[in-house]
């Protein structure tokens, strides 16, 4: 049975303290929680690994590649965060064009895909906190920052971090918008600068060979290189434009605002992408770019410590802002999953005093901090890129499915070229899910096993649609 597509209004329409959002977000709000999600980990750190093991130069058409499956999805995520209401993410699409089963093991897929982001990003920021406390001559001791798997206690700066960001999460979402806008600042002035510097330290000759690794080529291993994989490992880079759509319920005008906050970012975002990998490859061989830190190592190389100094800056904020924009999407989903019914009541309070959902916030923070403090992570960017791509393929056929069932149906934004974009969607997000390794297909799939025990064990008893039928 298909869920009414303007079930999420109705529900929605009661304006009970304990279950509604306060509307608080801009336009640019959106569009600047998009931008601290997008710029982060894919540039700072994966730009230097796809070039050295899978692009080369090349790495440029990576990220065209990736950023081409992503616009697709985001003029899709665009037109129906403008027309369905309520919920935003692929969760609250998909229920609108699907009902509530397909709707159930996308938000499913979204736990994983942002509380593992989350995390691993968390691993990531604990890294370079630590270079910058050596740096000043205070640098923590291993058995703080690792793992016990990998000979240490716990990573403590990956754990504390993600309790802080709860913290913050739990004042405000307006608070939040406002410590993210300015985390936001930091992280493009140091992008700037690293534009500023390597814009006149290019050597072309390190851009040949250009494509040293070709399309696409499976190693004996079993690990794959070239441009295609390039793009499906860099995809990670764009992981979170589509938080933007979580905020749905908090934004002023989400008709408006919602399509110009996803659009403005991604654009943005990927252009940055695009110039700073070709300046990143010009400027030292991408050879040396297989560290954690391409950007300033490779500023270091060519004799800007300074330039160095201030870009790690600038890195530990960004990644800041992109942990705070997915804990957040992922807060929002929990709550919206919750008041559908799909999970247990109990994550679907609102506090009275901040407008927030503390209990999922609460919960979630405590468990994503034992996860990064404990648990390496590892190659776990390919688990998240497949539940993304996962999901991007269903709202590009979402789109193309309310189009003839709803043919009636105000679209204050519309799609382009329906339905060849969303088509191009589902092909090109499709195309970078079959390029990724058949380990992390198994772990996605046990992934959505548990899922459907959840869900035939408790969530269809319990929807707030079979409460209805």
């Amino acid at each position: 049975m298909s869920l009414p597509i303007f079930r999420t209004k109705h529900i929605f329409s009661h304006e009970e303290a304990d279950h509604v959002l306060k509307r608080c977000l801009s336009a640019w709000d959106l569009a600047f929680l998009g931008i601290g999600a997008i710029i982060g980990t894919g540039i700072f750190v994966l730009t230097g690994i796809a070039a050295a093991t899978q692009s080369g130069p090349a790495i440029v058409l990576s990220f065209v590649i990736a950023g081409f499956a992503c616009a697709f999805a985001a003029l899709s995520y665009a037109e129906l965060s403008s027309s369905v209401g309520g919920c935003g993410s692929a969760y609250g699409y998909s229920y609108a064009a699907f009902g509530e089963l397909i709707a159930f093991i996308i938000g499913w897929d979204l736990l994983l895909e942002y509380g593992i982001s989350v995390a691993a990003v968390a691993n990531g920021w604990s890294g370079y906190f630590n270079n910058a406390l050596t740096a000043i001559g205070f640098p923590l001791p291993d058995v703080l920052t690792k793992a016990p798997r990998l000979g240490g206690l716990i990573n403590l700066p990956a754990s504390a971090i993600i309790l802080i960001l709860m913290v913050l999460l739990i004042i405000g979402v307006k608070h939040s918008a406002k410590a993210n806008n300015a985390m936001v600042f930091v992280k493009l002035l140091s992008i700037s600068i690293f534009i500023g510097v390597a814009a006149f330290n290019v050597h072309p000759d390190n851009w040949h060979p250009f494509m040293p690794f070709g399309w696409f080529q499976t190693l004996p291993d079993g690990k794959t290189t070239g441009v295609l994989a390039g793009a499906s490992l860099v995809f990670f880079a764009y992981v979170g434009f589509d938080a933007v759509s979580t905020a749905a319920e908090e934004a002023q005008n989400p008709q408006r605002d919602l399509p110009f906050g996803i659009i403005v970012s991604l654009s943005f975002c990927t252009l940055i992408y695009i110039i700073v990998s070709g300046l990143l490859t010009g400027v030292v061989p991408y050879t040396d770019l297989n560290v954690a830190s391409p950007v300033s190592h490779a500023l270091t190389l060519i004799g800007f410590n300074w330039a160095s100094a201030l870009i790690a800056t600038g890195v530990i904020a960004g990644l800041t802002t992109v942990m705070l924009v997915l804990y957040y999407g992922l807060t929002r989903i929990i709550f919206a999953m919750s008041r559908d019914g799909l999970l247990s009541s109990f994550f679907n309070k609102i506090n009275s005093r901040t407008q927030t959902p503390i209990r999922v916030i609460v919960i979630c923070g405590i468990i994503m901090s034992l996860i990064a403090g404990f648990i390496p992570l590892g190659d776990l960017a390919e688990l998240v890129n497949i539940g993304t791509l996962a999901a991007f393929v269903l709202v590009c056929l979402g789109v193309i499915v309310l189009r003839i069932t709803k043919p009636d149906m105000e679209r204050p934004f519309r799609s382009p070229f329906s339905p060849l974009f969303p088509v191009l969607g589902i092909l090109s997000c499709g195309a970078l899910m079959a390029f990724l390794p058949s380990i992390t297909w198994l772990r996605f799939i046990v992934w959505l096993a548990i899922g459907l025990i959840v869900y035939f064990g408790y969530s269809i008893r319990h929807s707030k649609l079979a409460q209805t039928a």
